[in-house]
């Protein structure tokens, strides 16, 4: 199949939690809304749980969700990574970093760069130094990252929730001291083989938009839309994690969740309760979400899920009955 798509890109780390989950059927109802393809990416280059990736595939299933093509593998495309690296390098947009974090942390500030960007330490030096350099971390059974070649300049991307997105650019790695190719480069060479022309993800990901829209521009990928809708929280005001109960498909289904528990549950969360027009009544359905769900008036406030203990599993944790 070609033409455009949105797509779901979760790290097959371990089974997904209801934020991860609202943010994947927003991607998919998005994807439907707009006459898109749906696709699925196995981010699956650092932190793997053998069988996540199937498991988190079958709770969409489960969901009604199935992608338009079989999943995409980083694993097995590490050869188009350095290809990408290879032409940026050939454009003299590539040099080896020796730092570590420590390293990173404890030096000074380059003139004019925004706070937080990486220093230049290693973007001027002589080759002397460099064969030292990398000689030294060869002793160690390490080799240096790859860094882009940027002018810290401030990019700005257009959101479809957020407005305008403006970050600064710095020398971000492309292929870690590891040698694992680094989210911000995997991400585009992906997004742009498979036609994404538009990314629904976490709002958690939106200061990432500049530096991957200007890694795009220099590797001659199309120019991308924005979507970065809002997370899920726990009680504790932070994001959502599996320390905080029953938040996984696997954990409410156990509670005696169904499907349409999950569907109502994210009605309510997107303010289908009160305040948006979200339809008269919760969701049951995937069919649901994508007719009813406007991004439009999609709220920009975060949602925050309290987990269910076996003792209410009947109910929501708004207190609120489970849909039939």
């Amino acid at each position: 199949m070609s033409g455009p798509a949105g797509r779901f890109a979760p790290s097959p780390s371990g089974d997904l939690h209801i934020g991860n989950i609202r943010t994947g059927l927003l991607a998919y109802a998005r994807a439907r809304q707009t006459g898109r393809r749906f696709l699925w990416r196995i981010e699956d280059l650092d932190r793997v749980r053998a069988g996540a990736a199937a498991a988190q595939l079958r709770v969409f299933a489960d969901l009604g969700v199935v992608p338009d093509e079989e999943p995409l593998v980083q694993s097995q495309r590490l050869d188009r990574y350095a290809a990408a690296v290879e032409t940026l390098s050939a454009a003299g947009l590539v040099y080896e970093c020796y730092c570590s974090r420590r390293d990173i942390q404890q030096a000074p500030s380059a003139p004019h760069a925004p706070p937080g960007a990486y220093p230049g330490t290693c973007r001027s030096l002589g080759e002397a130094e460099r064969v030292r350099r990398r000689a030294e971390l060869a002793a160690a059974g390490r080799q240096p990252a790859l860094r882009l070649r940027t002018e810290n300049a401030e990019i700005t991307v257009a959101d479809g929730l957020l407005g305008t997105i403006t970050a600064p650019v710095d020398d971000f790695v492309l292929r870690r001291g590891d040698g694992v190719y680094a989210y911000n480069l995997t991400v585009v060479v992906d997004d742009s083989a498979s036609g994404i022309d538009e990314v629904v993800r976490g709002d958690d990901l939106a200061s990432s938009a500049p530096r991957q829209a200007h890694l795009g521009g220099l590797l001659g990928a199309a120019e991308q839309s924005w979507l970065h809708v809002p997370l899920v929280l726990g009680e504790s005001g932070a994001r959502l994690a599996k320390r905080d109960g029953a938040v996984t498909a696997q954990e409410l289904t156990a509670l005696g969740w169904s499907t349409a528990d999950v569907y109502a549950w994210v009605w309510r969360s997107l303010g289908g309760d009160g305040g948006v027009d979200l339809g008269d009544r919760p969701w049951a359905t995937i069919d649901d979400l994508v007719d009813g769900v406007d991004f439009a008036q999609l709220r920009r406030e975060p949602s925050v899920f309290l987990p269910p203990t076996a003792a209410d599993a009947s109910t929501f944790a708004d207190g609120t009955a489970p849909s039939p």
